[in-house]
């Protein structure tokens, strides 16, 4: 759309590690639609970076470009638990993580998101762990709201959660979208 072109023109140009991972996802995967592309990225630096968040925790790696992206924007010590599913991506996930100088900066756990959640949870219950001052999601859509029952508890107060495509595809009744905002909020 002209409005995506806009603002791929006047955002800050994604660099090379990144321009990478774009490449070899568009080459080696089949659902290369699913990559958070430049401008996403660029807002998602912003973001960390606006917030000085030092612990992020993101569901739904798949190639690692919003990984990365986040990476850029964490202040020094900072930390990104990215969450995978498909083991078959890891590879392509760390070739790019080590192009981008990340992987100090970010651990990928493989294997189902609820299950690694749970771990983490203990983890940070333990005190082994602080908890997380940003959580990303993106992963499989139809689980958000178990996720979001499993991160609240390990978000720092004033913490912010972040749901990507939470609109792509709204279920309706009556014609309307449903509104689910007051089930899912706190304060």
């Amino acid at each position: 759309t002209p409005q995506d072109k806009y603002l791929r023109l006047h955002s800050t140009p994604q660099g090379e590690a990144l321009s990478w991972i774009e490449r070899q996802t568009n080459i080696r995967t089949n659902f290369p639609q699913m990559l958070s592309g430049s401008v996403q990225g660029r807002l998602l630096t912003m973001i960390v970076k606006m917030m000085g968040a030092k612990r992020v925790l993101e569901i739904g790696c798949f190639t690692g470009y919003s990984s990365v992206a986040m990476a850029q924007g964490l202040p020094e010590g900072g930390h990104i638990d990215t969450l995978e599913i498909n083991d078959e991506l890891e590879d392509l996930i760390r070739e790019g993580f080590e192009k981008a100088g990340v992987s100090d900066l970010v651990s990928l756990h493989i294997g189902d998101a609820r299950q690694t959640l749970c771990t983490l949870s203990e983890e940070i219950s333990s005190g082994a762990r602080p908890l997380y001052d940003l959580v990303y999601m993106d992963a499989n859509k139809r689980e958000y709201c178990d996720y979001y029952s499993l991160v609240i508890g390990i978000l720092r107060p004033g913490g912010v959660i972040l749901a990507d495509d939470v609109l792509l595809r709204s279920h309706l009744r009556g014609g309307n979208a449903v509104d689910r905002s007051e089930e899912h909020t706190s304060e």
